[in-house]
């Protein structure tokens, strides 16, 4: 079981976490919903979709991504958790700012999304002294220069010993393991061969005794092994999507909701009749 905020979520399935960008500039979609009512919208489709959960964000951390400051990250995200409060799933925010994840979890957030792994002062405790849910997240370098030259001795250990950190961090300032997710971090200071070594050996994580997120969808690894255009890569996302759930994924984030849960049914049908 998971526990985040006002939700107890069962994994007895993988469950799938319906991205809502509200940034001008993200790589997945370019803005599409980037005012408060187009995410709200958006938001609600993926429910309808069957997502499990929705990760909102307010500030991009693709490749080279510029920092926004702590207001303007509020400014977009604020709004859409008020939009999004009687959704019926639980709401992440996907931040590294401690003051961006206070004012979040007043707002109702039910889940804090880290690419930084609460390393940032004051990020263990703003989630410590309340009951939401963590993501933990592996990311070598910081977004405006994680793809230069990222460099590993052995990418598996290495990624499986920093979460171990984490967790132990987390449970240190009394975040509960029950509410602890993490995620290797994909395309977050991997190259191709790194992230192709981390799908390959997911299944190395379970033994840190948490749930594990994978978020693949759209990635740059994709287009890199397909040729294809970042609105192209459902069909190799669905492919990610499966091969994480097969290898131990207990929350799958991804763009295309409707076609991951058709894809993870016939996963789940394949590892029930085992």
């Amino acid at each position: 079981m998971l526990h985040c905020g006002h939700f107890t979520l069962s994994l007895d399935r993988p469950l799938i976490m319906g991205i809502v960008n509200v940034t001008p500039d993200s790589f997945s979609d370019g803005g599409h919903f980037y005012s408060p009512e187009h995410a709200v919208t958006h938001a609600m489709k993926l429910v309808e979709e069957g997502a499990d959960l929705l990760d909102i964000g307010g500030e991009s951390t693709r490749p080279g991504a510029q920092s926004v400051g702590v207001e303007e990250e509020l400014e977009r995200i604020l709004p859409v958790l008020e939009g999004l409060s009687n959704c019926g799933v639980p709401l992440s925010v996907d931040t590294m700012k401690p003051g961006v994840m206070r004012a979040a979890i007043r707002s109702g957030a039910d889940m804090i999304n880290d690419v930084n792994a609460l390393q940032s002062p004051g990020a263990l405790r703003a989630v410590a002294d309340s009951g939401v849910g963590v993501c933990l997240m592996h990311m070598q370098g910081e977004p405006r220069t994680m793809q230069h030259n990222p460099h590993y001795q052995d990418v598996v250990a290495e990624v499986k010993d920093f979460l171990a950190a984490r967790i132990a961090a987390a449970e240190g300032a009394g975040i509960a393991r029950e509410r602890i997710v993490i995620d290797p971090g994909f395309g977050f200071g991997k190259a191709l061969e790194h992230n192709l070594a981390l799908l390959r050996d997911l299944d190395a994580f379970q033994s840190l005794a948490v749930p594990l997120l994978a978020g693949l969808s759209r990635k740059s690894m994709l287009g890199a092994l397909t040729g294809l255009g970042v609105a192209e890569r459902m069909v190799p996302g669905l492919a990610a999507a499966v091969i994480s759930a097969m290898k131990g994924a207990k929350i799958l984030r991804v763009h295309d909701v409707k076609e991951t849960r058709q894809a993870l049914q016939v996963v789940s049908a394949v590892e029930g009749a085992r």
